[in-house]
């Protein structure tokens, strides 16, 4: 269980799920467990909520499906 989780704003939920509309690719700066950034290019499939914790589904250029917890996610632009 991820009792950890923070939920994050409605406005930034509805850009994600424009985003999944769109299949509109998404630069995002992502937070590591241990504080660390890094930046990744996916394509966003599905939000799931699971264990009282929300989750981007989504895949990189290589078709690979990623899953990422929202709260873990610091920005997303669209490209």
């Amino acid at each position: 269980m991820d009792s950890d989780y923070t939920p994050i704003a409605c406005a930034r939920y509805s850009e994600l799920e424009l985003a999944i509309l769109r299949r509109q690719p998404l630069r995002l700066s992502l937070r590591g467990r241990g504080g660390l950034h890094r930046i990744e290019t996916l394509t966003p499939v599905n939000l799931r909520t699971r264990s009282h914790a929300e989750y981007l589904i989504a895949r990189n250029d290589a078709g690979t499906p990623r899953v990422l917890r929202l709260d873990r996610i610091a920005d997303a632009q669209p490209l």
